[in-house]
């Protein structure tokens, strides 16, 4: 990613009222593949299991059509990210 590209955040900036700006003292991880490819998830209020369980976020590009949901986890070998693509789910 370029200096001059900020990286998208979920959930932030969806109505536009808010930036789509990582936060200090957050800790994200990196979305990888499917609709949500490249934008950050803030994961710092999730505990430890919800962390091995994943996420299912909702998004406007699934197979499902808008409102669908996409479901993203972490990997054996990089359970700090980036979370991977897992599939569309209704």
């Amino acid at each position: 990613m370029s200096e001059h590209t900020r990286p998208r955040v979920y959930g932030a900036g969806d109505d536009g009222s808010a930036p789509c700006a990582t936060v200090p003292d957050h800790e994200y991880i990196e979305l990888s593949g499917g609709p949500l490819d490249g934008v950050l998830l803030d994961v710092t209020g999730l505990t430890a299991d919800e962390r091995t369980a994943g996420v299912y976020l909702i998004t406007p590009h699934s197979a499902y059509g808008p409102g669908g949901s996409a479901s993203y986890g972490p990997t054996f070998s990089r359970p700090d990210g980036p979370w991977v693509w897992e599939g569309d789910v209704p």
